[in-house]
């Protein structure tokens, strides 16, 4: 028996709607689906040379750090405080107080990190000297390769 127009008509229009709810439901199950594809690098980030730090002394240095975050990757300015304390040997501390999270500085004369906000101070090894703050700074993971200072772990300081 032949096929009436009206069938084919509905047959062609079911067949089209299921090739468009194909077409967006493979988009959508790869996004839940899939894991982003990570562009991490090793992890570890130059930020200064050793022989131009002081020694026994405090410096600031700015670097760039890529962090992603699911499927979006930013790129971001961070500092650090670093104390070079040895011929190779630095520490590194996030800019932060552990009090209330105010950006602290290095006073020379007294040698010691100052906070401005609620005058916590902070010894050259990152040990709380006066102040509010419950805890030491918080230090990043330092390693030095052929001169170089080496941050890792940037994305989150080691809690002290």
């Amino acid at each position: 028996m032949a096929e009436s127009r009206r069938s084919w008509l509905e047959r062609a229009i079911y067949a089209m709607g299921g090739i468009l709810g194909a077409a967006l439901a493979v988009p959508a199950a790869a996004y839940l689906f899939v894991p982003p594809r990570s562009k991490k690098s090793s992890g570890w980030i130059e930020v200064a040379e050793v022989e131009r730090l002081p020694l026994k002394s405090a410096e600031e240095v700015v670097f760039r750090h890529t962090r992603a975050d699911g499927w979006k990757v930013t790129t971001e300015k961070a500092t650090a405080w670093l104390v070079k304390t040895g011929d190779n040997e630095v520490t590194a501390f996030a800019p932060q107080c552990t009090h209330l999270g105010c950006v602290y500085s290095f006073d020379n004369a007294k040698s010691q990190f100052v906070c401005p906000c609620h005058t916590s101070a902070f010894s050259l090894d990152g040990q709380v000297l006066a102040g509010p703050a419950p805890r030491p700074l918080d230090q990043f993971v330092v390693k030095v390769e052929n001169g170089k200072v080496l941050l890792g772990g940037t994305d989150k300081p080691v809690k002290a």
